[in-house]
């Protein structure tokens, strides 16, 4: 048995490793895996980039920013694997959110227009900015939040203040009043609707649907040096996240995580996301969305160079990469779909041929050929009505209008043509 040190932070998407080690997945492919679990995602980063760890649960974003040179890292970091689609939301405080219905809230897409009413109103009177949390600078939250903000008309650099909290404290800086509304991964926003302290403005699935979430990422180094043992990690988790993703088995998988060495949270409570019945408010009836948690369908495995693309394309929107850099390259130097098709592959699970899809064109479920047979996918459309085409990045920054992209678009276009 090959011995790996594998870490995760206490979110319910952490639940393809959990499975992998408690289900047998791990050692049916001779690894004898132990699941670390850690505080913060600085801390995720550097333990995996100095070999404190063997390779860890992620933020789709580390890998890509590490490779960007805008996040500095011991070792360049790189993924194979995603571990699932949506499983965020933006929660705000009941005080906001009443507010918000005053102002016209009433779905996601026309919460974030009540939101702008609600700051303009504020600025009006003279009340200080908003706050709102993500949970890493470089974060899917952090992007999804703005964008849901900017889409309601919100400037997230002048209308509001954003700030980190590491997920598990993201309830209690609610309930002491140092935030207004997060933006954070399952458990937390229904620990807050339990609690009575907050409700859902906007689920992820709802900004985009069936976008990356967390990925498991190794340091380059290690990803290279055992290429074989690379490919058994990988085959473990295939098998795992199809596991996982069965809906007949959501309740064990609420039963798995709630334990103390896991997330040590109330199994009723894992249990509404990940079955698909998502409670948005303290009064609210549970609301059926079984795609709040994808963690194999919809090709949810497969390292999208496109998805890649997008959150790069973020950085640059908001000014995190502000020197003009090939972003096809830097996606590809992170994200390797191609050792995910070999492991696919050798598991008999089909995979895509291509690394790059449009997105924000399929409403309604489709199919996309794939090595292995035809693959059934998800809507992947914006809150926005927006498109995104990897290939074509500048045209999609420029569509945000002057000032929007922080950069030079020129000089961008030169080094992406």
């Amino acid at each position: 048995m090959t011995p790996l040190r594998l870490g995760f932070i206490p979110l319910s998407d952490c639940a393809v490793l959990a499975v992998a080690l408690e289900k047998g997945f791990f050692r049916r492919h001779g690894l004898d895996v132990v699941l670390s679990r850690e505080v913060s995602w600085a801390n995720i980063r550097d333990k995996t980039a100095v070999g404190a760890l063997d390779g860890a649960q992620m933020l789709a974003g580390m890998p890509l920013a590490a490779a960007a040179g805008i996040d500095p890292v011991a070792s360049p970091l790189l993924t194979a694997f995603s571990l699932d689609l949506n499983g965020n939301a933006i929660t705000v405080s009941n005080e906001l959110w009443q507010r918000m219905q005053a102002a016209g809230a009433v779905t996601a897409s026309s919460n974030g227009a009540a939101l702008r009413r609600v700051i303009d109103d504020n600025r009006r009177s003279g009340r200080p900015l908003l706050r709102f949390a993500m949970v890493y600078p470089f974060s899917t939250h952090n992007y999804e939040l703005r964008y849901w903000l900017a889409a309601g008309g919100i400037d997230p650099d002048a209308d509001v203040q954003l700030t980190v909290v590491p997920p598990p404290r993201m309830v209690e800086a609610l309930e002491r009043g140092l935030i207004d509304g997060f933006c954070v991964g399952e458990p937390w926003n229904s620990l807050a609707v339990l609690r009575e302290l907050g409700r859902v403005a906007a689920t992820k699935y709802e900004i985009w649907n069936n976008s990356p979430e967390k990925v498991l990422a190794l340091s380059r180094g290690f990803a290279e040096r055992d290429e074989e043992l690379h490919q058994a990690l990988l085959r473990a988790l295939i098998e795992a996240a199809v596991w996982t993703d069965a809906a007949e088995n959501r309740a064990e998988v609420a039963r798995i995580l709630a334990v103390p060495r896991y997330l040590n949270a109330p199994e009723e409570l894992l249990a509404g996301s990940l079955t698909g019945r998502v409670v948005f408010g303290s009064s609210a009836a549970a609301v059926d969305m079984p795609d709040f948690h994808v963690f194999q369908r919809y090709a949810a495995n497969y390292p999208w160079i496109s998805h890649a693309v997008w959150l790069l394309a973020q950085m640059v929107r908001w000014g995190q990469l502000a020197s003009p850099v090939d972003l096809l390259a830097t996606a590809k130097a992170a994200y390797r779909p191609d050792l995910y098709r070999e492991a696919a592959r050798a598991v008999g699970i089909a995979a895509p041929e291509v690394d790059l899809k449009p997105e924000g064109i399929h409403r309604a479920p489709w199919h996309l050929g794939g090595a292995g047979g035809a693959i059934e996918m998800g809507s992947d459309m914006f809150c926005d009505g927006r498109v995104f085409d990897a290939t074509d990045v500048v045209g999609y920054l420029a569509g945000f209008g002057a000032g929007a992209p922080q950069m030079d678009l020129d000089a961008l276009a030169a080094l992406n043509s």
